[in-house]
């Protein structure tokens, strides 16, 4: 058997592909995988999965002028023309695509020759490459209800957003050792997704002494904006910062889940990867939806978890430094609120999601 994955090359494509491989892997073990589509995190990932790649030009449709648009109108045949050999020396039985303009070749591709493609959104709003390929699918299933108004309803469904089964094993005491917390003091987990977040890491920064008098900070920076958080942080402190501040450009899987099992407030983004790995942790959180997102979606999928009552939303583009403590101070300080918000954040959380999509792939591809 043969699956073929496609998407982008950011952490909310990449993990849940590994997601669904490993669940797969459960079910059958004799089964050879293939990702094709744009690079970006995708090679750094697979490579420790032993998912082989094959990356393809890919052109973007921007929604606003832009000189890169005329470049990449030139980029679209070709990455056709790549995934076309590609698509035909693997020839998989199935497809599973995450979406971006990655996917675009990748599925028109695989269609042309008949296979059958499963295609997965993980946002409220879906991105504008899944609408389009959505039309080539067999099956589409989503994260989100609200998210089945822009499919077709007779092929879509339901299942929510795979997340690897690895970050929600976490221990405490492995937490302790691993990034030096012996203060005794609540510990906050900071992250901007995969590629970091400048908005964040300035605020953080600025936050910082009345941070560190109630809590220890685990912050990922992302690897671009590592150097300058970093420089700043000791300006402040003079060296002394790392004592209670544990900065980090990125951390591997299995850095991570024990950041998440020791933390007892985490900040994100609001990608659909985040918001159900931070729910399926059972953790209070305070979210900060990218202000400028592709049709409002991070706001959109911020929302829907703070519905339950587990999350805090804060608007970017309106963030004080009062704001965000008194956000994060507002959950530490009341542990009872802090205990109901990640019993009601843990509710989101739809531990059936990986067999169900596993399953749906296996399904489509056991029928060749």
């Amino acid at each position: 058997m043969k699956i073929l994955f496609t998407g982008g090359g950011t952490g909310g494509h990449i993990y849940p592909i590994l997601a669904v491989k490993r669940t797969i892997e459960k079910y059958n073990q004799d089964v050879k995988f293939l990702y094709i589509g744009t690079d970006g995190f995708a090679n750094r990932a697979f490579k420790k999965e032993n998912l082989k790649c094959k990356f393809i030009f890919t052109g973007k449709f921007r929604r606003y002028f832009s000189a890169l648009n005329f470049i990449d109108v030139f980029k679209i045949p070709i990455g056709l023309i790549q995934s076309l050999w590609h698509v035909f020396l693997f020839m998989p039985d199935v497809v599973f695509a995450k979406g971006a303009y990655g996917s675009g070749p990748v599925v028109f591709a695989s269609w042309l020759y008949r296979i059958p493609i499963i295609i997965h959104e993980s946002d409220i709003v879906p991105g504008l490459a899944n609408k389009i390929v959505s039309r080539f699918a067999k099956k589409i299933i989503v994260s989100f209800e609200e998210a089945k108004k822009y499919f077709p309803s007779q092929k879509t469904i339901v299942l929510g957003n795979p997340i690897r089964e690895e970050i929600i094993q976490g221990n405490k005491e492995e937490a302790k050792k691993i990034f030096g917390l012996n203060s005794g003091k609540p510990v906050v987990l900071i992250m901007g997704g995969s590629q970091g977040a400048r908005r964040i890491n300035e605020i953080v920064i600025n936050t910082l002494p009345r941070l560190l008098e109630k809590c220890e900070v685990i912050h990922i920076s992302g690897e671009n904006n590592f150097k300058l958080a970093k420089a700043e942080a000791e300006k402040m402190f003079h060296g002394q910062v790392e004592k209670m501040y544990h900065l980090y450009p990125f951390l591997e899987e299995q850095e991570l889940k024990h950041a998440y099992a020791i933390s007892d407030v985490i900040v994100n983004r609001t990608s659909a990867g985040a918001i159900f790995e931070i729910s399926a942790n059972g953790k209070p959180s305070v979210l900060i939806p990218l202000s400028n997102s592709a049709s409002d979606h991070q706001i959109e999928n911020a929302k829907a978890l703070a519905k339950t009552g587990g999350a805090i939303i804060l608007e970017e583009d309106n963030l004080t430094i009062n704001m965000f403590l008194d956000a994060i101070f507002g959950i530490l300080d009341n542990p009872q609120k802090a205990q109901e918000m990640g019993k009601k954040a843990k509710s989101f959380y739809k531990p059936e999601t990986n067999q169900k999509i596993a399953e749906e792939i296996l399904n489509y591809a056991n029928k060749i």
